[in-house]
């Protein structure tokens, strides 16, 4: 019994994470476009990666937001 008072006595803090947020929105944007297009399944790591790389290719930035 101890030991469940314990664990309640501490609780988990949640710390806002950091996140790169793209710079060139308009870019962004119509390469997102062009990645759901091109995959059948977007969300994936694939598409995700896909979509970081002609970003940047094209001269988009990120920078670290909230």
């Amino acid at each position: 019994m101890l030991i469940g008072l314990r664990r309640m006595a501490r609780k988990k803090k949640k710390v806002a994470r950091k996140r790169p947020v793209p710079t060139n929105k308009a870019l962004y944007s119509r390469v997102k476009s062009e990645t759901k297009r091109k995959f059948k399944v977007y969300p994936s790591a694939y598409a995700n990666a896909w979509l970081v790389k002609t970003y940047k290719a094209r001269g988009g930035k990120y920078r670290m937001g909230k």
